[in-house]
């Protein structure tokens, strides 16, 4: 009787399983496509604000791009609400993370504002890390001049862990990109998302993370490419995903706004807005910008459904651009994966003379565990080929506090993504030195020809690096030392144990290094 029972109820379940297989694939299906709103770039805006301070500038300059580096993560923000605030016409915003935070609240009440100008505002974010956004996103979205969209958006709201089970290939596959255009004039671009961890950095703050505000022609690039992605078959309208938001939420928004501004906390943050030039400084053409050849790279967003050429990847055209250094190349890559490919190209160019100098985060100062393993495995053969690595401490005077996480980005003592080769050209942007930036996330940066941005990250290897990172090198029988570096060599210290590495967690980087995951970090 047992045996029979069990015969009778295996096939059973078998088809109940399929049936809630086949029922789960039916209830995660995206939306259709079909009727949704169509919208480009402003192609002339030399009447605007912006436009008329600089323009004059541009024709000066032809055929150059004018930029300026924010380190600050105060400057960073101020330069944000500053181009929206300035913004007379159009507002294209793509990011990665927007957290609901001060600084996040502030810049949708920015956008918000704007929107209340008659400024059409456009909003792109990666559904990743919106978790609990979808009410004020909706709230956004009811404005007539506001339109949100989510890239490669995960139909289950609350229980997405489901929508990997039937659609793991695309939702695998995110955009990183990161961009603030107002009035295809003026953009900033680099590896910073929108939130407090990533705005504040105060005086001194090496490498934190870095942005770039560019004008000129390169503007109207990233404007393009934004339309690209805005089209593209990854990105959905919120309101086919996401209930609408109630009638007078546009108010409770504002309201909301307005409590945060009047939070001590936020005070700093106004301050910067108080004290920062760049609203003026852009009116006027007076910022200071380094005019210069910049290009823009940028992965095709059809990479967002593993269907971009593998000749459009941003891997692919930043060795072209770059080049071969002829002398040196400093890598800062938060996580720097090199893959055994990787070691063998940076190890080809340490033997053709070029000083290669990585700075990357220490496992004391790293938020995700797992891509820490995909670096250490490779450590040994790159110092064996003669590269200098630097890995970054999680706290000095400069470097905020770690706050680790299993997954995902942000809250790291690094988190810039940056490249100088021979002091003369530099990409600035959201790509990192690893498998996931090359194969499945959407990037892009900018390519800058400028001698006094590349001298500074290659000054600031030099004079800087050595008292907030750990040199990474090669100690007694070819064990791993890392050394804090002092004035002098007599002043050093040697630390013979990997740093913030304790028991359990030296048993699950070593597990993870033996695990092959490498192709997903």
């Amino acid at each position: 009787m047992i045996g029979k029972r069990h015969v009778f109820r295996w096939p059973t379940i078998l088809a109940t399983l399929g049936l809630l297989v086949v029922a789960l694939a039916i209830s995660s299906r995206l939306p259709s496509l079909e009727g949704r709103s169509q919208s480009a770039r402003l192609a002339d805006s030399a009447d605007t604000l912006l436009g008329k301070g600089i323009q004059p500038f541009a024709r000066a300059n032809p055929g150059l791009s004018g930029v300026l580096p924010l380190s600050r993560g105060d400057d960073a923000f101020a330069a944000r609400v500053a181009l929206a605030e300035g913004a007379e016409r159009t507002l294209d915003v793509q990011y990665y993370i927007w957290r609901n935070d001060m600084s996040g609240t502030l810049l949708l009440e920015a956008l918000h504002r704007a929107a209340d100008r008659g400024v059409r505002v456009r909003l792109l974010l990666d559904d990743n890390n919106t978790p609990g956004l979808d009410p004020l996103l909706a709230t956004l979205d009811t404005h007539p001049l506001i339109e949100v969209r989510l890239f490669n958006p995960f139909p289950h709201r609350n229980w997405r862990w489901l929508d990997y089970l039937t659609d793991f290939a695309r939702l695998n596959r995110r955009m990183h990109n990161k961009s603030f255009t107002a009035d295809n004039q003026a953009t900033i671009m680099g590896g910073r998302n929108v939130g407090d961890e990533y705005f504040d950095a105060g005086d001194g703050v090496l490498f934190v993370d870095l942005d770039v505000l560019a004008v000129g022609p390169v503007v109207d690039e990233v404007s393009r490419d934004f339309d690209l992605y805005w089209a593209s078959e990854s990105s959905y309208p919120l309101r086919g995903l996401v209930p609408a938001a109630p009638p007078g939420a546009l108010d409770a928004l504002a309201a909301a706004a307005s409590v945060v501004e009047r939070d001590p906390a936020a005070r700093a943050y106004l301050r910067a807005l108080d004290d920062s030039p760049y609203l003026q400084a852009l009116a006027s053409g007076d910022l200071g910008l380094e005019w210069v050849p910049v290009q823009l790279l940028s992965d095709d967003p059809a990479k967002g459904l593993g269907r971009a050429p593998r000749e459009s990847l941003l891997s692919e055209r930043l060795q072209q651009v770059i080049g071969t250094p002829d002398a040196e190349l400093q890598i800062v890559s938060a996580y720097f994966v090199p893959t055994a490919f990787g070691v063998d190209y940076l190890a080809g160019l340490a033997g053709e003379g070029v000083k290669v100098t990585v700075l990357t985060n220490s496992l004391a100062a790293t938020d995700v565990t797992a891509v820490h393993a995909g670096y250490a495995k490779r450590r040994k053969p790159l110092l064996d080929a003669g590269i200098t690595l630097y890995e970054m401490k999680p706290e000095t005077a400069d470097v905020p506090i770690v706050r680790r996480k299993l997954t995902g980005s942000s809250a790291s003592s690094l988190h810039a993504k940056v490249f100088a080769a021979d002091r003369r050209r530099a990409f600035i942007g959201s790509f990192n030195f690893d498998p996931r930036s090359a194969n499945l996330n959407t990037e892009m940066g900018l390519v800058v020809e400028s001698s006094a941005i590349a001298s500074g990250v290659a000054d600031r290897f030099k004079q800087l690096v050595p008292a907030s990172a750990w040199l990474v090198r090669r100690g007694t029988h070819g064990k791993l030392v890392w050394v804090e570096q002092g004035d002098n060599k007599d002043d050093d210290r040697v630390l013979t144990e990997e740093p913030g590495n304790g028991f359990w967690l030296n048993a699950a980087v070593r597990g993870m290094e033996a695990l092959p995951i490498e192709w997903l970090l």
